[in-house]
């Protein structure tokens, strides 16, 4: 894991607990993220144990963004050490040079379930795309499944979805046009993009989780889909969603 040229990706969620030799000579890695609060679960869980083990300062920065961190890379000035990113941008980073080589003289690649790894990152955690709806502006109306995103009638107001090639919004498009879970593979992409463009009026594309409750909290998305674990946060601070 070189520092100073390249940045250490790993899918999902950053990894703290895993350094190299350069890391370990190191007095502060740079980890990023998204913020919010999977930021301050992942700064409690791993950061803060870590640089209690290690001596090492965890500082954290954000959040994540993919075109920063190309931009990082190509200019030869990266700041970032360790960052959170999704899985299809770890693989297609890898591929374009982007990213350094774990060290698995270091990391014990055979203690980890080998879906979740690759040469240039490590899965920490699973997280699950939910329907979530703001309960003061939809009123008795509770939806119910992937289809009421698309039915404005009933479920009026902006729509919020992840705006990045990530699993979920095609699938999504796809379920609520009555395509069954299990036959969703192969994507039919032209009938995914049909069904989205119902709606294209309606959508406000999301880009980060702290982006994706502030829509919803607010109003300004009536529904929307959004990362499990930011949902049960608004649902803990008492926010009128679901």
């Amino acid at each position: 894991m070189v520092l100073n040229k390249r940045v250490s990706a790993v899918l999902f969620a950053g990894l703290l607990s895993v350094t190299s030799q350069a890391l370990m000579a190191a007095e502060s890695v740079n980890f990023v993220s998204w913020g919010g609060s999977t930021q301050d679960a992942q700064k409690q869980a791993w950061a803060d144990p870590f640089s209690k083990s290690s001596g090492i300062t965890v500082v954290q920065d954000g959040p994540t963004d993919y075109g920063k961190l190309k931009a990082m890379v190509e200019s030869g000035n990266v700041q970032w050490d360790v960052v959170d990113v999704e899985a299809d941008f770890a693989l297609r980073a890898a591929s374009e040079g982007l990213l350094e080589p774990l060290d698995f003289k270091v990391i014990e690649r055979d203690k980890i379930d080998p879906r979740f790894v690759s040469d240039h990152g490590v899965g920490s955690f699973f997280f699950s795309f939910v329907l979530g709806y703001n309960e003061s502006k939809l009123g008795a109306s509770k939806p119910q499944d992937w289809s009421a995103l698309f039915d404005t009638k009933t479920y009026p107001g902006k729509r919020a979805l992840y705006k990045w090639p990530s699993p979920g919004v095609l699938e999504l498009a796809l379920l609520a046009d009555g395509v069954a879970a299990d036959k969703l593979y192969p994507l039919d992409l032209d009938r995914a993009f049909k069904k989205l463009d119902t709606i294209k009026k309606d959508i406000v594309w999301w880009g980060g989780g702290a982006q994706s409750q502030q829509l919803l909290a607010s109003g300004e998305a009536s529904m929307g889909q959004f990362w499990n674990g930011r949902i049960h946060a608004l649902q803990e601070d008492g926010a009128p969603s679901v």
